[in-house]
Formats: C-alpha cells, structure tokens, sequence
C-alpha cells in the first residue's frame, strides 16, 4: 500500500472515529483492566468506522467483525489496538480477500506456512482467524526481539533487512493516535 493511500486511509479512518464517539482512555469503562497503554484504546465501533472509510469496499457487519476481532486479540495477546489496526492497514490495506504475490493471506497478510503450527481452528482467510493468527504471530516476535525487531520480524521473518515496514507501521500508528487524540 503507497504511502499516499495509507495517509488517505488513515485521515478518513480518523474522521469515522471523531463521528462515533472517538476513543476509550485506560480506567474508562469498558477499558481492559490491567493493559496499560501509551496511548488511547481503540474500541470496536471506532476501528470498524476507521476501517469502512479507509476500504469502502467493506460492509458494515465486515467492518464491525474487524473491529471486535482486533479488540479482542489485541487485548487477548496484550498489543496495543492502534499496533493492531496498522499493522493490519500496511499489510492489506483493510482488504479481507487480500493475497500477496508470494501468497500471504486476509487482513494481516499471513502466510500459511505461519499459520498451521499456530492451531487456531477456521480458515486463514476468515476475519476473526486472520487477525488472531496475526496477533500471535506479532506478539510472539515483540516478546522474543522487543517491540521494534518484532515489529520488523512480521514483515521480514528471521532476516530483518532494513527499517522501511517498522517505519510505515510507525506513522500508520502514530497518525492513527494522533488524530483521535485531536
């Protein structure tokens, strides 16, 4: 995904999150208990209205499902939900049926040699499998190598070869908390 689309998308993810009622903060209700975050935590209806505008393609029961699905595995594996989310915009651009040339699948662009040993029971091409299976696949690299290299890990395995993806999962999620901070 340009550079220029991820600015797009996010601007307009920003806007659908202003319109239904923006972001929780840690201790606010419905907030997970003892998950701090830096930043505020996204909740289900901002990050599906963030993803319609962003992918206009997207229904409202896909976006909705997206939403749940990053809530729930950000805070089932401990990751930041704005992590989650732009991770999730750089890799498919909020496209379920995305499928890279080396053949990486849905939202979180997994591959299905990563996913088979994780057990999870569905498709990896589902919503709510997609995003789990991306989930562990993110958390188990930031725990091993830091928040950086695990970062970095996702997109280039083993063999990290520069800081281009850290870089644009950077300013997707920093653009994403600095809009609904607004």
């Amino acid at each position: 995904m340009t550079g220029r689309r991820i600015r797009t998308g996010l601007l307009a993810l920003v806007c659908a999150a202003l319109l239904l009622g923006g972001a929780r903060s840690p201790g606010s209700p419905g907030a997970p208990s003892g998950t701090v975050h830096a930043a505020p935590v996204l909740d289900a209806p901002t990050i599906a209205g963030k993803l319609i505008e962003a992918n206009r393609t997207l229904s409202a029961q896909e976006a909705r499902r997206i939403g749940e699905a990053v809530v729930r595995y950000s805070e089932k594996y401990r990751l930041d939900p704005s992590l989650v989310a732009a991770v999730l915009l750089v890799e498919s651009g909020a496209r379920p049926w995305a499928r890279s040339p080396k053949g990486a699948l849905g939202l979180m662009q997994v591959m299905p040699h990563m996913f088979r040993p994780l057990g999870l029971v569905g498709n990896p091409s589902t919503i709510e499998t997609n995003i789990e299976a991306g989930c562990i696949i993110l958390a188990g690299n930031i725990q091993r190598l830091g928040e950086e290299d695990g970062i970095s890990a996702y997109f280039w395995g083993s063999q990290i070869r520069g800081v281009s993806y850290l870089n644009r999962v950077r300013a997707a999620r920093e653009q994403v908390r600095r809009e609904i901070r607004s």
